[in-house]
């Protein structure tokens, strides 16, 4: 995994090795689908990649995690069995905690761009552009979710 991480990555190796196990934790892999859980490494190494702009945030949001995980199980989040794991990172994400939502974020931004996990959903591992997606011309009832939804935005 070490060697899939740049040089200039911001994240301690402790933080780090917490970031890949609450990765792992929101999106793990999967036998039946055939798909990596999103600490792989090739994932894991674009997420931390990603990631790396927001480190302070993630930081203190890696920190938060790993303080709840030795309150209630005396350990760090990263040596805790995948059922504890799970449960915290549910806790972790429903908390708002700052630098969460960036991270959940990048996790789910990373992991879907993964060719595996693209062709897993039977999408073809490319682009959306220059090649597109067919589109029924003229049918505007593909619209009709947005227009039921109604106005999401702020009109001055």
């Amino acid at each position: 995994m070490a060697d899939t991480i740049a040089s200039d990555d911001p994240f301690s190796g402790d933080e780090r090795r917490t970031l890949l196990a609450l990765v792992g934790a929101v999106i793990p892999a999967s036998a039946k689908h055939a798909v990596p859980g999103a600490d792989d490494p090739a994932i894991a190494a674009d997420i931390v990649a990603t990631a790396r702009p927001y480190h302070e945030t993630i930081a203190a949001a890696l920190s938060h995690l790993e303080s709840m995980a030795m309150q209630r199980f005396d350990t760090g989040y990263a040596d805790l069995d995948p059922v504890s794991r799970a449960r915290l990172a549910r806790e972790l994400t429903r908390s708002r905690f700052a630098g969460v939502g960036t991270l959940v974020t990048i996790t789910a931004q990373c992991y879907y761009r993964d060719d595996r996990v693209m062709q897993s959903l039977g999408m073809d591992a490319r682009p959306p552009f220059p090649q597109g997606f067919d589109v029924p011309q003229g049918d505007w009832s593909l619209l009709d979710p947005v227009r039921r939804r109604g106005r999401i935005y702020k009109i001055p």
